[in-house]
């Protein structure tokens, strides 16, 4: 069992420009007291087909994380648009949302960003040259993908003499859980798959 459980994430502020910040309201329980800080990530995918072009966009350490439910909101710059390629800026992109815990990722929610010119006659004639200050950003919010794996959240355990599982014995199914949520922002437990 996961000591942190995401309960909910709204995105805040959508559809926005593309030059807008990204804003999403966290809220998780945490179960278990942690000594160290949870790591939250935002990245944004700028080409499927080459990672050289992936963008972090913020980075922050939450915490202490005590027993309880906590909720904030994680604000970050959009995307160098220099840094993505042309053929890549409009079309459909991914944004990855993650939480890690001493360097061990936990959780990721995946979103679709579809990035398109606000104006119709802009989508049906598009300019030669990228207007990215007429461009709308819209994150699929209804439709994450959330994929969790299991980590050892009391890794001082295994300096003491007590061994978390071996990698080499986890097997193929139990290395992480997908699931593709509801048409809402809720995550929850009750809507992980059974093994």
């Amino acid at each position: 069992m996961s000591a942190v459980n995401i309960t909910n994430v709204a995105v805040l502020d959508n559809p926005a420009s593309f030059l807008s910040p990204f804003q999403f309201e966290i809220s998780y329980e945490c179960v278990t007291p942690l000594k160290d800080d949870l790591e939250w990530k935002l990245i944004y995918v700028g080409s499927a087909e080459d990672e050289t072009y992936d963008q972090l966009l913020e980075s922050v350490l939450v915490g202490p994380v005590n027993v309880g439910n906590y909720r904030f909101v994680l604000q970050a710059d959009p995307p160098d648009p220099s840094r993505i390629r042309e053929e890549d800026i409009i079309g459909v992109t991914v944004l990855l949302l993650t939480c890690s815990y001493v360097g061990q990722e936990f959780l990721r929610v995946g979103y679709y960003v579809n990035n398109d010119y606000g104006d119709e006659q802009l989508r049906e004639e598009p300019p030669q040259k990228i207007m990215i200050d007429r461009i709308q950003r819209n994150i699929l919010s209804d439709k994450p993908r959330v994929t969790k794996f299991p980590i050892n959240f009391n890794p001082e355990n295994s300096e003491n003499g007590e061994q978390a599982p071996s990698p080499d014995h986890v097997t193929e199914a139990d290395k992480h859980e997908e699931e593709t949520l509801p048409s809402t922002n809720s995550i929850s437990d009750k809507d992980e798959p059974k093994t």
